[in-house]
C-alpha cells in the first residue's frame, strides 16, 4: 500500500476514535426553582437560556413537568406558554412527568399516570409547532427496583410513543443551581460570581471523567449524553460552559444522533436504589468492580453546606 495513503487512513481512523460528541439535555422545565419565582423572572430566564443555546446551535433537548405551570393549584397560562420560547426556537421538548416524583416512590400505576398527564399541554404545544413528542426522561433518573416495574413502565413508554432519554454525564449540578438561586436571593453579587467559578470546572471536570470511564468500558469516548436543568445559573452561564466544551474538542449534537451510538442498544438492566448514570450501569452490569468508580468528582463541602443540599 502507498505510504501516503497508509498515513491518510491511520489519521482518519484516529480522528474518528478521538472524535467527541454531546448532546445537551435540560430538565425541569419550564424553570427549576418555579415555586419561588414569578413567571416574568421565569420568562427573562428562559429567554435567555433559549437565546444562548440558539446563539451556538446547539440541538437541545428540554425536558417538561406539567406541575411546574400551576400557581395556587391553577395553570398560569404564561408559564405554559413558556414552552413556546423553546419551540420556537426549533428546540425539542421532552416528557419528565407531570409532577417529578421518582419512580421507586410510586405505584406503577400512579407513575403511568404522572407519565400521562405530563403531556396533556406538552403534546398538543408540540404538535402544533409542526413536531411530535419523542422522549421521556425518568425523574432522578429512577428506572425502577425490579425487572417488572421496569419492563412495564417501558412498555407504557413504548406504547405512547415515547424513547428514554438516557445520561451517560450525571453531575449535582442541581447543588449549584440552588446555591445560586439563593445568592441571587439575597442580592450577593460576589457570592454568585464565585458560585460560577466553581461550577463550571466542576461540570468540565465531570464530562472528562465520563470520558475516562467510557474509554475504560469501550476503548472509546461515546456520544455523551449531558444532563442539565433550567434554572438561573444556566440562563448566566450555559454559554461559558458551552464554549469550555469547544475548547476541548466537543461538537454538539442533537440526542437523536447521540443514541444512534451502538452503545445505547445495550440492555439497562440496573435495578439499584440510586438513580445513576448508564456508565455507571453499563460498568455494574459488566461486572466492574469498585475501583472502577473512584475518582469521581465531588460538589465542595462549603457549596453544600451554603446551598443546604448533599449529593
Amino acid at each position: 500500500m502507498n505510504k501516503l495513503i497508509f498515513f491518510l487512513l491511520i489519521s482518519s481512523f484516529l480522528v474518528a476514535q478521538s472524535k467527541k460528541e454531546i448532546c445537551i439535555t435540560i430538565d425541569d422545565l419550564p424553570f427549576q426553582q418555579s415555586g419561588s419565582c414569578s413567571t416574568q423572572i421565569q420568562k427573562y430566564y428562559t429567554d435567555k437560556l433559549v437565546g444562548k443555546l440558539t446563539a451556538k446551535k446547539i440541538p437541545a433537548v428540554g425536558f417538561v413537568n406539567e406541575s411546574k405551570f400551576e400557581v395556587d393549584k391553577k395553570i398560569d397560562q404564561g408559564r405554559v406558554e413558556l414552552l413556546n420560547v423553546w419551540l420556537n426556537s426549533g428546540l425539542e421538548l421532552g416528557n419528565h412527568t407531570y409532577s417529578h416524583k421518582g419512580l421507586h416512590k410510586s405505584s406503577v400505576i400512579e407513575f403511568t399516570k404522572d407519565i400521562l398527564n405530563g403531556e396533556k399541554h406538552l403534546r398538543p404545544l408540540i404538535e402544533r409547532a409542526g413536531s411530535e413528542l419523542r422522549y421521556f426522561r425518568h425523574p432522578y433518573l429512577m428506572t425502577g427496583r425490579s425487572l417488572e416495574i421496569k419492563d412495564s413502565v417501558n412498555t407504557v413508554l413504548y406504547k405512547n410513543g415515547y424513547t428514554i432519554a438516557p445520561v451517560t454525564v450525571d453531575n449535582s449540578e442541581w447543588i449549584y443551581a440552588f446555591a445560586y438561586q439563593k445568592a441571587i436571593n439575597s442580592g450577593d453579587s460576589v457570592l454568585m460570581r464565585r458560585i460560577a467559578d466553581e461550577y463550571i470546572p466542576y461540570m468540565i471536570s465531570k464530562v472528562f471523567f465520563y470520558e475516562k470511564q467510557s474509554d475504560k468500558l469501550f476503548s472509546r469516548n461515546i456520544k455523551h449524553v449531558l444532563l442539565m436543568h433550567a434554572n438561573a445559573l444556566n440562563a448566566d452561564y450555559v454559554d461559558v460552559l458551552l464554549s469550555e466544551l469547544s475548547k476541548n474538542g466537543y461538537k454538539f449534537i442533537s440526542l437523536e444522533e447521540a443514541l444512534k451510538d451502538p452503545v445505547y442498544q445495550l440492555p439497562d438492566k440496573y435495578i439499584g436504589g440510586a438513580g445513576i448514570s448508564w456508565i455507571d450501569r453499563w460498568a455494574l452490569e459488566k461486572g466492574m468492580k469498585k475501583d472502577f468508580f473512584a475518582g469521581e468528582p465531588r460538589v465542595s463541602s462549603w457549596m453544600a453546606e451554603y446551598s443546604g443540599y448533599e449529593e
